[in-house]
């Protein structure tokens, strides 16, 4: 992927809740646009679109108006089949909630993404490496229940960079976790972005975290007020 090309780029995206005859715009005409390698968070106060904007450049939703490019593909007509492998091969998630499996140990978690794409050859080998690489090489075969917060997440950030992907979207990945704990997950995210120049887009509510990015996408009732 070159270097400084835009991995992200949305044009007038609109999105539109229908709950029986209210209609709610969570997204009225949002464009930005995100380099390849850039770390860029996503900020605004509850209800400002900001979850929305992720789920969209996440691929688990589609808008209701506007285009979505990723990688330069136009994602934003795709059907649910296609935005699944679309989000598979080039997306890692690290949700607030680390959305586990808690009764499958740490290796199974991670291997999740690789079954979802078919992969055999090599699938535990992949797992282990990634378990590794977050400091948990010696808890591969615990169950969440089993680890404390900071590893549960640890454990999610293997998942999330298993199919190395061009983009981890964090989604409030601290808010769960103590300080200390919080720190180690937030150092480990921006030395992936550093080591292997993947795009981090981190969703918070916290200028601790966002005062650590290069840059901010702040939303306010669906629009982008600065970016």
């Amino acid at each position: 992927m070159t270097k400084n090309k835009d991995v992200i780029l949305t044009r007038f995206i609109e999105k539109v809740y229908r709950m029986g005859e209210v209609e709610v715009n969570a997204l009225c005409g949002v464009s930005v646009k995100i380099k390849q390698g850039e770390v860029v968070s996503i900020m605004g106060p509850s209800g400002s679109g900001k979850s929305t904007l992720m789920n969209i450049i996440g691929c688990l939703d589609r808008p209701s108006a506007g285009d979505y490019y990723l990688d330069g593909e136009l994602v934003s007509n795709m059907s649910d089949d296609q935005l699944a492998v679309i989000r598979n091969r080039k997306v890692g998630f690290v949700f607030q909630n680390f959305n586990l499996l808690s009764r499958s140990s740490a290796l199974i978690n991670v291997e999740l993404p690789l079954r979802y794409a078919g992969v055999t050859e090599g699938r535990r080998e992949r797992a282990i490496k990634a378990l590794e690489s977050v400091g948990l090489g010696d808890r591969v075969n615990h169950k969440p229940t089993e680890l404390s917060g900071g590893q549960q997440q640890r454990v999610a950030m293997a998942r999330a960079i298993i199919n190395n992907p061009a983009i981890i979207m964090a989604d409030e990945p601290t808010g769960n976790l103590d300080s200390k704990s919080g720190e180690e997950i937030m150092q480990l995210l921006l030395n992936m972005n550093k080591e292997f120049g993947t795009t981090l887009i981190i969703v918070t509510h916290d200028p601790k975290i966002s005062d650590r990015t290069q840059r901010v996408i702040r939303l306010y009732d669906g629009l982008v007020v600065k970016q």
